[in-house]
């Protein structure tokens, strides 16, 4: 079953709190920074590279975040191009090459987590918190080195040219989703942040010309009402949506720049094979969605509200259709095959994000080498064919964690509730036994195992069933036909 991304507010201190700590020494995760990876760090603070760096400070960048965030990778500042002819975007992204001296022990550390690691109620750093959450974090009001983009569209939103330069940046405002989806929907927002959705909308309906799909998954939130926790999911806002799209058209953009020159590292994605789109149909069933034989699943998908519980569960049935993606080097002018990511349908890569994950920092390198017009870094060239192996055991590393944490969270928020009944929906019936499938709960919103019958199981029916097991010392939730 997909898995889920959680938020904890409130819950911290809780008995599931401690669980969650214990989960991270069980799965052996790392810990503290090595003392040479912390000094080296704290001396990049003090001393960092900006001799490359042009002054862009002028410019009203402001960043879009989760209002606890603090690794803040990416700040905007967006603009009519002169004589009303389309759109410029300008996009910093967090220089980290600045701070981290290739082969050094930073280096090597990072290379050893490769990604930050998300708990419920907590994360471990891919780079010491000095950089992550400061030195090299946009913060608002902070000169910062970048990699500042700059992207020119024209009136439909389809990219006209791209350019990407070393440049000292500082943010003007720290702003949140919600916050932002408030003033573009009481029209208070000033017009660089007005165009947000101008360009989003623009870049959204670029989506279905090219083939593309963008999965609007529900996040798992835990929530605290009177001492007692429960979980619903949280609907993205249509600006996170709108965010993701510029962050989108810079991946397409990086991906194109690196094709040109003939070396770089791109995020893949075959298509999906037709067994798999066979089973999500059987899933929209169950899950009542009407699918019509004739009509492409990006347009299925385009139509669901995720605030729906229904169509919540059916948008993470979908993302099993993301499974294979991959990252792929090339050197020397050989595109991979297949070089394309599926769901973007085209050549994409992750470059947006260097704070959080490693690949990205190479990706910077090589588009400013290829806006330069030189070659690349040596020691970007030299990583580049491990990285694929090395991104792959990191988000593995990463997909553990998330499956764990979410079996935990469910086992450890139904504690006490074994032998109780719930109404749940059958979403999934497996094929060598029946009688055994996955359920998904109406309430509160889990999606659990079954097993424990004789009878096959309704495939998209409800069912009343009966909770088995549960309980951190479980570590999931299981449960039986009543």
């Amino acid at each position: 079953m997909p898995r889920r991304h959680l938020r904890m507010t409130g819950a911290a201190d809780c008995s599931l709190g401690a669980a969650l700590r214990d989960l991270r020494t069980e799965l052996d995760l790392p810990a503290a920074f090595p003392a040479e990876a912390m000094a080296e760090a704290e001396e990049a603070v003090r001393d960092p590279g900006l001799s490359a760096h042009e002054d862009a400070t002028g410019l009203p960048l402001l960043t879009i975040d989760p209002p606890a965030s603090t690794d803040l990778d990416q700040a905007m500042y967006l603009e009519r191009r002169p004589g009303g002819r389309g759109y410029r975007v300008h996009y910093a992204i967090a220089d980290v090459a600045a701070f981290v001296r290739p082969g050094g022990a930073l280096d090597a550390e990072a290379h050893r987590r490769v990604t930050t690691l998300y708990f419920p109620d907590d994360r471990i750093p891919l780079h010491p918190t000095v950089l992550s959450e400061g030195a090299a974090s946009l913060l608002p009001g902070e000169v910062r080195p970048a990699a500042l983009w700059r992207i020119d569209l024209d009136g439909d939103g389809q990219a006209t040219a791209t350019d990407v330069r070393r440049a000292l940046v500082r943010s003007r405002a720290k702003l949140d989703y919600a916050g932002v989806q408030r003033r573009i929907d009481a029209r208070t927002a000033e017009e660089p942040l007005a165009l947000l959705r101008e360009i989003g909308r623009l870049r959204e309906e670029q989506e279905p010309a090219r083939g593309g799909i963008s999965l609007d998954v529900p996040e798992q939130e835990i929530t605290e009402h009177d001492g007692a926790y429960g979980l619903a999911y949280r609907a993205p806002l249509p600006a996170e949506a709108w965010n993701a799209q510029i962050s989108l058209l810079t991946g397409i953009a990086a991906a194109h720049l690196m094709a040109e020159t003939g070396t770089g590292i791109l995020r893949t994605l075959p298509i999906a094979p037709d067994g798999a789109v066979a089973r999500l149909r059987r899933s929209a069933r169950a899950l009542r969605v009407d699918w019509p034989h004739h009509v492409p699943y990006a347009q299925i998908v385009r139509s669901l509200d995720p605030r729906r519980s229904n169509h919540a569960a059916f948008l993470l049935e979908c993302t099993t259709l993301l499974r294979g993606a991959g990252y792929t080097a090339f050197d020397h002018g050989e595109l991979p095959d297949p070089a394309v990511h599926a769901a973007v349908a085209d050549l994409y890569t992750h470059c947006t994000a260097p704070l959080r994950r490693l690949v990205d920092r190479y990706a910077s390198e090589l588009c400013l080498a290829a806006t330069a017009g030189r070659e690349p870094p040596e020691w970007v060239r030299e990583a580049l064919s491990a990285l694929p192996k090395e991104m792959a055991e990191g988000t593995r590393r990463a997909n553990t964690v998330e499956r764990a944490c979410v079996d935990l969270v469910e086992a450890a928020l139904l504690e006490g509730r074994v032998g109780e009944l719930f109404d749940a929906y059958v979403v999934d019936v497996g094929e060598r036994n029946p009688a055994t499938g996955t359920v998904h709960l109406r309430d509160p919103a889990v999606v659990g195992r079954i097993e424990g019958g004789t009878a096959p199981l309704p495939l998209g029916e409800r069912l009343r069933v009966r909770l088995t097991q549960a309980g951190p010392a479980a570590k999931t939730v299981l449960f039986a036909p009543a």
